[in-house]
């Protein structure tokens, strides 16, 4: 019998679709989670009603210890996705936001280290640890900002940036992403750390502050405005959560060359795509523009991000599949079918579907 994978935060939206995945392949999973953000309770009602005994859902915060012990004790595998996940919470509490991600993040290598067993771990962390950008020189193309360098608009962001903390976001899970890497280095762990850009898919619950994709989607279909902070033209790479859990599948699978290494992980140069686009997908979806209002930048929110996902690519032969339409696509199928509150307002506009 194959022993469990253990996920913190397993009923977020990214937990949870890497934990169907799991499951369905007959691993058992502990889903670690204090269900706190909104729509994790759903999520975790779900796995449960569909996997049975085989998903576990624990209560625990990777913030005490003792609530982790267990739970690492048992576990093949970790993958540690808990975390204050929004810069603006960071700026209004950056103590909780450093006890979340940076302490939580130590407390989970610690677990692991005293064991006799080393389960292997991957770790989530962010684009934010390199900073603004702000040495990247943009122009306007399109109603977007693109790099003005030709091998920077081709090929994203690499790992060979050097690091720019940026918020207490970034400064806490940029600390996080250098434990894990040093615990690789120094503490006989193994440990992997995706700098993750723009995540969206099925089970998200997004909201201004994170998961914009879905936040755009959802505001659109119950007919609530939209607020834009900045003009709107930022540019993003957007990864389709299933192509996300391929990457970490093969990342645990290589983990034995790939340990204490950082990969850029998002949709790259070919699956870019701005705030305004955006809004023109959802236009075409819905048959009618989203309201939209427009604010002053906020801090640390780069005009443009792409990640360079070559170095993993190169390593493992992974490659995004879905491009920003079709994931798009099938994240408003999924809303428009599961999201109680969506399903609601659409029932008069099934002819759209």
């Amino acid at each position: 019998m194959k022993r469990p994978a253990l996920i913190t935060g397993g009923a977020g939206f990214i937990g949870t679709n890497l934990a169907h995945r799991l499951l369905s392949s007959g691993r058992p999973v502990i889903v670690l989670d204090n269900l706190s953000r909104h729509g994790v309770d759903q999520n975790a009602a779900w796995l449960r009603d569909t996997h049975g005994e085989r998903a576990r859902i624990t209560f625990g915060d990777v913030r005490d210890p003792a609530s982790l012990r267990d739970s690492v004790g048992q576990a093949e595998m970790v993958f540690h996705f808990a975390a204050q996940v929004a810069v603006t919470t960071s700026l209004e509490d950056p103590i909780t936001d450093f006890d979340i991600n940076a302490r939580g993040t130590l407390n989970v290598l610690e677990e692991i280290r005293r064991l006799q067993v080393r389960p292997p771990m991957l770790f989530t962390s962010t684009n934010k640890v390199y900073g603004g950008l702000e040495d990247v020189w943009l122009e306007e193309t399109r109603g977007r900002y693109e790099p003005v360098d030709m091998i920077t608009r081709m090929r994203g962001i690499g790992e060979d940036r050097c690091l720019d903390f940026h918020s207490p976001y970034g400064c806490s899970k940029g600390t996080a992403d250098q434990y894990v890497i040093d615990y690789s280095r120094t503490m006989g762990t193994q440990g992997v750390v995706f700098r993750m850009s723009c995540i969206y898919g099925p089970h998200q619950f997004g909201n201004e502050d994170q998961g914009w994709v879905a936040h755009f989607l959802i505001q659109a279909m119950k007919g609530r405005p939209i607020r834009i902070y900045g003009d709107g033209k930022q540019v993003r790479d957007v990864l389709f959560a299933e192509d996300l859990v391929d990457a970490f599948i093969l990342a645990m699978e290589g983990m034995n060359r790939l340990s204490g290494q950082a990969f850029n992980m998002g949709g790259g140069p070919e699956n870019t795509i701005s705030l305004l686009e955006l809004l023109n997908m959802i236009e075409q979806l819905l048959g009618a523009r989203p309201e939209v209002s427009f604010s002053d930048w906020r801090p640390g929110d780069q005009r443009y991000y792409v990640s360079d996902f070559g170095k993993f690519s190169a390593a493992t032969g992974w490659t995004p599949r879905r491009s920003p339409e079709e994931g798009v696509r099938e994240l408003y199928r999924w809303l428009a079918e599961n999201h109680v509150e969506v399903k609601s307002m659409l029932s008069s506009k099934a002819g759209a579907f």
